[in-house]
């Protein structure tokens, strides 16, 4: 009995530590919307202004949870930052995300993540105060589909981001965006004039979210949910002939089972990245790991063979 009473006493005691480590916010909500947030809030008080991070989890737009990728928001937390997991809208449910979708549907899914983010990160903004959050240090990340709405959110047209009354104040810049296995419909959208620091990481044989440019899920032009995608590494190219600061790390062989890679296995270096950044230091690197797997389709990169 003794010992039962223990165990109890113990389970207890995990669940409200762990119940402790965030704190679930409601960031936006109008008459049929409600959308909530997971805030992870470091535990060591700081009398400067923290940096924030918000993360936008995968899962085609027609499902997936917050908690997916908890570990990078919490390590960012343990390290310094306010860190955010939200949930949005998943426009995609119970509809066709490939090449059988439709087109203007699958942008319209990108759009309303997009905004949503921007609404959280708004919220934060209105309560830097309540966070002791430093406006000037904002970073965004997610995986996958969270990938294409943050690269969105950061490069569209302002008319594209104002679906809310709430807009960013003029002039804001994100620090910095962390994408993994991410694209954008046109690589033309990002700027000189708009750019921010970028890391990405992404498998060089993803056929789903192309690593190169290609069709969203290599999709045939024909097909009615055809959408042309610019993926990392050539992200990275024009990054870098922008004169710009971006990480790339390429996961040779590897598919799109490696979008949460870095954020759930290795979150440090997404943590390393962000303090490289607010250091004031500019990178241009791409790393290449070996993952033993060989493309089953395309062709792979030369750098990986």
């Amino acid at each position: 009995m003794k010992k039962q009473l223990l165990l109890l006493l113990a389970l207890i005691t995990f669940i409200v530590g762990h119940a402790q480590e965030f704190k679930t916010v409601t960031y936006f909500a109008n008459d049929s919307l409600k959308l909530q947030m997971d805030v992870f809030i470091p535990k060591t008080k700081s009398s400067q202004k923290l940096p924030l991070l918000v993360h936008v989890h995968g899962g085609g737009f027609s499902g997936g949870d917050r908690k997916w990728d908890h570990a990078v928001v919490k390590k960012a937390s343990e390290e310094g930052f306010v860190a955010a997991s939200i949930s949005y809208t998943l426009y995609m449910k119970d509809k066709n995300f490939s090449c059988g979708g439709v087109l203007p549907e699958k942008i319209k899914a990108i759009q309303i993540a997009a905004n949503q983010m921007q609404q959280a990160v708004i919220y934060f903004l209105k309560n830097q105060n309540v966070y002791n959050i430093d406006p000037e240090k904002v970073f965004i990340s997610g995986s996958s589909a969270g990938a294409e709405t943050i690269l969105h959110a950061a490069f569209w047209k302002p008319e594209m981001m104002s679906m809310y009354p709430d807009k960013l104040p003029a002039g804001f810049k994100y620090a910095g965006i962390i994408s993994g296995s991410g694209a954008i419909m046109d690589i033309n959208l990002i700027t000189a004039k708009n750019l921010v620091p970028v890391m990405m990481f992404h498998g060089s044989c993803d056929v789903t979210v192309p690593y190169g440019t290609a069709a969203h899920h290599y999709c045939d032009p024909g097909t009615p949910g055809w959408l042309m995608l610019f993926g990392s590494h050539s992200i990275y190219e024009h990054i870098i002939k922008l004169k710009g600061s971006v990480k790339l790390v390429t996961f040779c062989g590897g598919g799109h089972e490696y979008s949460g890679e870095l954020f759930n296995k290795d979150p440090q270096q997404v943590v390393n990245f962000m303090k490289d950044v607010l250091k004031g230091e500019k990178q241009q690197s791409h790393s290449i790991i070996a993952t033993g797997k060989e493309c089953a389709k395309y062709a792979d990169y030369d750098f990986c063979k």
